[in-house]
């Protein structure tokens, strides 16, 4: 048996922690169970819980030293310090070769072990930003829902660790089993794309430049180019460029692009529109175009991005 321990602090999300309960804890009738689980805290006793209530966790950090794979199921505020016994517990586990995972903002917590120095990293999109500042020293991934190296895993926001849990029962057990607990859980084995689909789309654009970009975003249907926008400010696209650099760090071409993609992203929620309609109506002339810069934006296909998000 397989034995993964969660660690646990105060205020633990339910939910993460649920993430680990329901693919690694919960026994299913004809579904072999290859794991044991386990809670465990730095101050054994009640634990308070976002949801309002307190769960009582009876084991203390010494049951990290018996774990395969120890769990982080969140870690708020992201800016709680790890103490040194939890520390020194999460290495030597390490060391003995246990994996680390996390999820969410349990990415945190294991980047103040200094297991993720140059390594690739993510976590929740709301705080990528935040996680680049805290620890420089790792490389973040924006646009997946998880990564695993093996020793270490972390994954994007709360419901991207069931995508990571169920990705690691398929590395121990095989495609076949982790199908099987999807299955009870009603789950897809794997989604598509990352998580740049689920970042809210830019709803309002940038009242700056001189109006350009209102101008811009109301015109994403006629075939705009960069010497066009130049020209709506009468400079040069150099000096344009260099405005883009200076205000929204990027250039005319992808912000006008990421535009596009926007639009395109509302046109597939709230429309019926066919993808070849909705391609000419952003200004990316053809379904194919369309497809081939909205799979590089956002990770996924416009038909399986309506089927997501399609609204009413």
């Amino acid at each position: 048996m397989h034995r993964v321990v969660a660690l646990v602090q105060p205020v633990q999300s339910t939910f993460e922690l649920g993430c680990g309960v329901e693919v690694f804890g919960t026994t299913r009738g004809g579904v072999p169970q290859h794991y044991e689980f386990e809670v465990c805290t730095e101050n054994p006793g009640p634990v308070p819980t976002t949801a309002g209530y307190e769960i009582h966790v009876s084991s203390g950090l010494s049951a990290l030293a018996k774990a395969d794979t120890v769990l982080i199921p969140g870690w708020t505020p992201v800016e709680t310090p790890l103490s040194p016994k939890v520390r020194r517990a999460l290495l030597r586990a390490h060391e003995r070769g246990a994996r680390l995972v996390t999820i969410c903002s349990g990415s945190f917590a294991l980047a103040q072990t200094g297991l993720l120095d140059g390594r690739t990293a993510t976590t929740h999109w709301a705080r990528l930003d935040q996680l680049r500042q805290d620890f420089p020293n790792l490389q973040v991934e924006p646009d997946v829902l998880y990564v695993d190296h093996g020793d270490v895993a972390t994954s994007a926001g709360a419901g991207a660790g069931i995508d990571l849990c169920l990705h690691l029962v398929r590395r121990d057990h095989g495609a076949a089993h982790a199908a099987l607990i999807s299955r009870h859980m009603v789950m897809p084995t794997h989604r598509e794309g990352g998580q740049v689909q689920y970042v809210p789309r830019q709803v309002s654009v940038e009242a700056s430049l001189d109006g350009l970009l209102d101008w811009a975003g109301e015109r994403l249907g006629t075939p705009l180019s960069v010497e066009d926008l130049a020209a709506r400010l009468t400079i040069s696209p150099r000096t344009l460029a260099r405005r883009f650099a200076d205000q929204l760090s990027t250039s005319p071409g992808a912000w006008l692009l990421s535009r596009r993609v926007a639009e395109a992203r509302r046109l597939l929620e709230e429309t019926d529109l066919p993808v070849d309609a909705i391609a000419a109506r952003v200004g990316l002339v053809s379904a194919v175009n369309l497809r081939r810069r909205f799979r590089a934006q956002v990770g996924t296909t416009p038909g399986a991005y309506r089927r997501a998000f399609r609204l009413g």
